[in-house]
């Protein structure tokens, strides 16, 4: 991707000042619930900002994608709504260290950080 997509150009500062030698940046999303952090996602990581994860206290956790098993996305599928994948905000990080469950703020948002991080972990090792 050539150009980065973003929500808040304090947020993308952020994760830009954090990049190691090589790395680029592919999103960085608003998120809601938690501590109301942020999502970065790069050619070698996401970058979690919130301040949820770790002992009440704000905190970046990166997750290489080396070491992330699954990423799901939420079935928002019912009787009424019919909408099914993709239709909900939520997606799910499946790690060794447990499971990350991201809400971004809309269903278009979780797609494209879904597919976006699928793809990094799909290309590793090839």
């Amino acid at each position: 991707m050539s150009q980065v997509l973003f929500d808040k150009p304090d947020q993308l500062q952020k994760i830009q000042s954090g990049l190691l030698p090589g790395e680029t940046i592919d999103a960085v999303f608003d998120m809601k619930g938690g501590g109301t952090g942020f999502i970065g996602i790069t050619s070698k990581r996401v970058i979690i900002y919130d301040k949820a994860f770790l002992r009440k206290m704000k905190a970046i956790v990166s997750i290489p994608y080396s070491r992330i098993y699954t990423v799901a996305a939420e079935d928002d599928s019912g009787l009424l709504t019919g909408r099914g994948f993709f239709a909900s905000s939520k997606v799910v990080l499946g790690t060794g260290h447990g499971e990350f469950e991201l809400e971004f703020r809309g269903a278009d948002k979780a797609h494209i950080a879904h597919d976006l991080i699928l793809i990094h972990m799909l290309s590793i090792g090839h």
